[in-house]
């Protein structure tokens, strides 16, 4: 079947579905019926049963919810790069951010294809069907303080208690350390202070992770359904996968005002308000 899409063109306005219209689709100029049925998301299908955009997703009420939190002008924009090659943006922000919301699991090639296609580009994904197995765990300082610069993290694991509760080694006290070789071993306990400065980015285990993510060259992050999103990140001089946890009211803001996806949840707005750092 043809893509599922939230507008086509009727009488050249973008036009969510209603009973008994037909649109026009303003990617490939295809005619679209409105499917309105009792049981569905009030949607339009392509007539025939050809594929504009083999990037396109079908639409779930977790891609509406999140399309529906930006302007409706912000939603399913074409865009088409200068040897003619057209796709369909789930969200472009009016500074030129684009947003893909992904539900369903993509091959490395595809995920390359689009981060080389939109380049400005935030990818949010659903974590909500494999939450399960995604821990999260110890909190770890902010990265930029120059004591926390001096910590070097055990990795977290499932079963490894200790390093899922926060232990590291000084690189001042070690200073001739070889990977492999001994370290004077602290736990997080010992530097609460310093714990004080946390500004969102904590340890994790991800358990048979979609390791496609983990390769993205764009930000990702990833939503579980409740207000928060995490960023998936690298820690430190040892590049420790990290979480980077965002209210989505922040990202939201940013998303609107930052001209850079990787600007995004970077700095602090006044107008936000304490409670969406």
């Amino acid at each position: 079947m043809g893509s599922i899409l939230q507008y086509a063109l009727v009488e050249n306005l973008r036009s969510e579905a209603r009973p008994g219209l037909k649109g026009i689709c303003a990617t490939c100029g295809a005619i679209m019926v409105s499917k309105c049925g009792s049981r569905v998301i009030h949607h339009w299908a392509h007539a025939s049963r050809l594929e504009c955009d083999p990037w396109w997703e079908n639409e779930t009420d977790w891609h509406r919810e999140w399309k529906g939190r930006f302007p409706p002008e912000c939603r399913e924009q074409t865009r088409i790069a200068p040897d003619g090659e057209v796709h369909r943006a789930d969200i472009v922000t009016p500074t030129g951010v684009v947003i893909e919301v992904q539900h369903s699991a993509m091959s490395d090639l595809e995920r390359r294809s689009r981060e080389a296609f939109y380049q400005n580009l935030v990818w949010i994904v659903d974590g909500r069907g494999f939450r399960k197995q995604f821990d999260l765990h110890h909190l770890l300082p902010d990265p930029n303080d120059d004591e926390a610069k001096d910590l070097v993290w055990f990795k977290a694991a499932r079963g490894k208690h200790g390093a899922n509760s926060g232990v590291f080694w000084r690189r001042s006290e070690n200073p001739d350390h070889e990977p492999g070789g001994m370290v004077l071993v602290h736990g997080s306990h010992t530097i609460e202070h310093l714990i004080a400065t946390y500004r969102g980015h904590q340890q994790y285990t991800w358990v048979k992770p979609r390791r496609t993510w983990l390769d993205a060259q764009c930000p990702v992050y990833i939503d579980f359904g409740d207000e928060w999103l995490f960023q998936l990140q690298r820690y430190g001089s040892n590049e420790l996968e990290c979480v980077y946890r965002v209210s989505k009211m922040k990202f939201l803001h940013d998303a609107m005002v930052e001209t850079q996806a990787r600007d995004i949840a970077t700095r602090f707005h006044p107008t936000i308000g304490c409670n969406a750092a």
